[in-house]
């Protein structure tokens, strides 16, 4: 072989060596980006996000995941952490709205109460809002819009995982919003008493009685329900209605909100 073929070999074998080298390169590569961007990889990303508090970028790290690897395990936990992220960024829509998904596909998941809690504090921030609760503006006289949907939620929390972690938090909350709702109800059977509407009166007052046992509002309710059945003629109601305000409230020492006169209370 003369010299000549002898280097064109040569030239040859640095090429096949050389192309091998970058062919194993770019696999290299490939297989570390796949790597980096697995469901594992992903998840670790948006937790740790999320627990440095960086929820705008938490939340997008989990919506790739969910997005790119939506049947695996990691996609369902990044689901179940996407309430919470939604939350604590203020954006209310869309927390309720995976919680509802999340509670819809995964009725039997063991975290199942987490989203009926978050979902249940996302309307519990909204009653009342923080400039309400500054100016201390009686919360009496407006809707609780959301007050029952979150009431609702913590009630499914309290009554069917009763061994949940947030069982006794949504207990709490459970006490509030029912005592901000038996106030509203109050607060219209006052609004109908006073122009006349007795019969209107009579029910609000009675809703009170029986959905909000124990709120300190139901010893105005009673009161409302005697006085409407006395100027609706019913003297055998109003004398009952009477007979149970004596045996729970005669005795009871009435709070600041209850010690203010209405016009309509004859004792």
């Amino acid at each position: 072989m003369s010299f000549s073929g002898v280097a064109r070999c040569a030239v040859l074998v640095l090429c096949i060596a050389t192309l091998a080298t970058a062919t194993t390169g770019c696999r290299t590569h490939r297989n570390k980006k796949q790597q980096q961007s697995s469901p594992e990889v992903l998840y670790k990303t948006a937790h740790a996000r999320l627990v440095a508090y960086d929820y705008n970028a938490a939340v997008k790290a989990y919506e790739q995941l969910t997005a790119r690897y939506p049947f695996t395990d990691e996609a369902r936990q990044a689901r179940l952490d996407l309430i919470y992220a939604y939350y604590r960024q203020g954006e209310s829509e869309s927390a309720t709205d995976a919680a509802e998904t999340f509670i819809r596909e995964n009725p039997a998941h063991p975290r199942v109460d987490y989203a009926w809690y978050v979902k249940g504090l996302v309307d519990f921030e909204r009653t009342p809002n923080a400039l309400e609760r500054l100016f201390r503006a009686d919360l009496s006289e407006r809707p609780p819009t959301t007050a029952r949907k979150a009431f609702d939620a913590f009630k499914t929390v309290v009554e069917q995982y009763p061994k949940s972690q947030y069982a006794h938090d949504a207990r709490q909350r459970m006490v509030y919003l029912r005592n901000r709702l038996a106030d509203y109800d109050v607060h219209v059977a006052e609004f109908y008493l006073r122009r006349g509407a007795y019969v209107a009166a009579a029910q609000r007052a009675t809703h009170a009685i029986e959905q909000y046992d124990g709120a300190p509002a139901l010893r105005d309710a009673v009161a409302i329900l005697i006085t409407a059945q006395e100027r609706l003629g019913l003297k055998d109601r109003a004398d009952l209605a009477r007979q149970v305000y004596q045996m729970n409230f005669a005795n009871q020492t009435a709070s600041a909100a209850t010690q203010v006169h209405h016009w309509w209370k004859f004792w």
